[in-house]
């Protein structure tokens, strides 16, 4: 009776407890995830060692910058579902379309100007907006985004413990401010101030996008200030409208 062969050991598994302990211990434990799709890719391709650890090194340096740029916008109260990507065209949506790719180069950031988004209900404004202030978030600039209630809400609360001059500062600070569904409604003489305040110490240091359903004709209705009329001076204007409404 003859006895069977010996099976013949399989390749060792090269993500074992061992490697996974010194990943962990480096901080690199994500990278057991890709780690064996790296491996094929590197014998498929015969990468040498050096590219086969600048390809290890490249997918954690991404990795990391993702993570990071998500919790820095949820920090800025940035809609984490709004971005540029996402943000679909309605078939009667009118716009300007070199504008838009000039708004998302950011160019209008670094040089300190503001954006005005101004629309009808419905079109995007929000998103846009929003998407612009996640492009900030990826190229390292401080974002603010908040609805203007809210934001004048949080600065008249800021008020009762002292705190208000600090707030302002936070605020007139960050690299870029997007206030959103500014003047729904008229501002009333403490929050005009406040408005006035903010757009005195960033006019032309530091970046704001307003989103807005109304008129540049009929805003200084529901604000009571030279503030609009400086925003409106140094900005680029963004309309955003179906065909059914905008004029």
């Amino acid at each position: 009776m003859t006895t069977p062969p010996a099976p013949v050991p399989g390749p060792v598994d090269p993500i074992g407890a061992d490697l996974i302990a010194l990943l962990k211990a480096l901080k690199l434990g994500a990278l057991k995830d890709t780690l064996p799709e790296r491996l094929a890719l590197a014998r498929q391709h015969q990468l040498s060692h050096v590219a086969f650890l600048e390809l290890l090194l490249a997918d954690e340096v991404s990795r990391r910058e993702s993570r990071s740029a998500t919790l820095r916008s949820a920090k800025a109260g940035l809609d984490q579902s709004m971005r540029i990507d996402t943000w679909n065209a309605l078939d009667d949506l009118r716009y300007d379309r070199s504008l838009l790719s000039d708004l998302v180069s950011l160019r209008f950031a670094e040089a300190g100007h503001s954006v005005l988004v101004l629309g009808p209900v419905g079109v995007g404004k929000t998103h846009l907006a929003t998407a612009l202030g996640h492009i900030a978030i990826r190229r390292r600039m401080t974002v603010l985004c908040a609805r203007a209630d809210k934001l004048f809400a949080r600065l008249r609360a800021a008020r009762l413990d002292n705190s208000v001059e600090a707030e302002m500062r936070r605020i007139a600070t960050v690299d870029l401010l997007v206030l959103d569904d500014f003047a729904l409604r008229p501002l009333d003489a403490t929050e005009t101030n406040d408005f006035y305040e903010l757009v005195v110490e960033r006019h032309r240091r530091k970046a704001t996008i307003v989103s807005s359903n109304r008129e540049p004709s009929k805003a200084h209705r529901f604000v009571r200030t030279c503030a609009w009329c400086r925003l409106k001076s140094h900005r680029s204007a963004s309309r955003v409208g179906s065909t059914r409404s905008a004029k």
